[in-house]
């Protein structure tokens, strides 16, 4: 049987920021990826949004990481020459009876350490944006978007450069937790275990599902489970917007904004669907719904521009009508496991948090 320090199980962007955070530590590491190349899931399939930090409860988590992972993202990305751009964003208010709403965003972004968030009138909005339309607005600077597949390509060359490896195409099939340290059994092509003393699982939608293979935790602190699918649109040709356009967010989301990649293209979403199973297709026919929330900020959208672009699942923790969940990150302090690490419920804003997830991941998974 194998044996090595730490087992990251999950190869999309927080995974691989955890191994490289750990490995740059000096700690022995291997990621087991259960698909055939990094960042096939949640990674991949969201909007490359790096956020600034304002709508997630003062406190938080969310809060926190987010904010501290953005500086630590753009710094990072400028050093590795990962595409990106602090393209900013316009968080709008379509009608008066919004402007308490985008107030209350204002006032948690600056209790969050946002401090250089301008309040504007829809004037000055369509000013900046003339194909706008919106009665006020608040401008975050520090928005901005990045190539999360680059991304997630700085993240494993420096984990390998410190010396971690990463297996391909091995599911985990049992973690034992009984005893000192662990034994991680894997399923796939070649199977095999690995002793280990720290496991971390990041293993995005299935890290609850892989939780309930972990002999040993109790199943207590295994939290509730639901999948929520985000639809995206696209629009041949460019648009008239050189930032991202936020609406008032949703009691499901943040509404259907516009955002943009670093070709310039927009893309539409998400919309919010509560799932059964992963299914990432796309229904045209959710179009009709966007045309609305869209043409309440961009009133000139032309008929049949939208085109199904892609789709995302978030891993939540909180279901349909509940208030939405922090992060879970969840160590020995808390289920009584040492040197296991359960991330949970890490959704939007994970690619920007990601690398403050590590940090704090690294903190937790002491083995000393």
């Amino acid at each position: 049987m194998d044996q090595i320090e730490c087992v990251v199980i999950g190869a999309g962007v927080v995974g691989l920021a955890v191994a490289r955070a750990l490995a740059a530590r000096g700690r022995e590491v291997i990621v087991l990826e259960a698909a055939d190349a990094i960042g096939t899931s949640t990674s991949s399939r969201n909007s490359e949004v790096i956020h600034a930090g304002l709508y997630y409860p003062r406190g938080s988590l969310k809060a926190t990481l987010c904010v501290r992972g953005r500086e630590m993202l753009y710094e990072y990305c400028a050093s590795r020459h990962v595409a990106h751009a602090r393209c900013g964003k316009l968080l709008v208010a379509t009608a008066g009876n919004q402007i308490p709403q985008l107030e209350a965003i204002l006032a948690r972004g600056k209790d969050n350490g946002v401090f250089d968030l301008v309040r504007i009138s829809g004037s000055e909005a369509i000013a900046l944006e003339p194909a706008l339309e919106c009665v006020a607005a608040v401008y975050s600077p520090q928005t901005g978007i990045v190539d999360s597949h680059q991304l997630m390509l700085a993240l494993l060359g420096d984990a390998e450069r410190d010396g971690a490896v990463i297996a391909f195409k091995s599911p985990v099939e049992s973690i034992d937790a009984l005893g000192s340290g662990f034994t991680v059994k894997t399923a796939g092509d070649a199977p095999v275990g690995i002793r280990a003393a720290c496991v971390v699982n990041s293993a995005g939608l299935y890290a609850t599902k892989l939780a309930r293979r972990i002999r040993g935790l109790d199943a207590r602190h295994i939290p509730p489970f639901y999948l929520a699918r985000g639809n995206y649109f696209s629009v041949s040709g460019r648009v008239p917007f050189t930032r991202l356009i936020y609406p008032m967010p949703n009691e499901a989301g943040l509404g259907v904004h516009l955002t943009l990649d670093l070709g310039g293209q927009a893309r539409f979403g998400p919309d919010v669907e509560w799932i059964d199973a992963i299914d990432y297709d796309v229904d045209p026919r959710r179009a009709d719904s966007f045309y609305a929330q869209i043409r309440s900020y961009w009133p000139a959208l032309p008929d049949g521009a939208l085109q199904p672009a892609y789709a995302g699942i978030r891993p939540k923790l909180s279901g349909p009508g509940e208030p939405a969940a922090d992060f879970m990150i969840q160590g020995a302090a808390s289920h009584g496991v040492r040197g296991l690490v359960n991330l949970f419920g890490i959704e939007s804003p994970g690619l920007t948090a990601s690398l403050a997830i590590a940090q704090r991941v690294c903190e937790m998974a002491s083995i000393d």
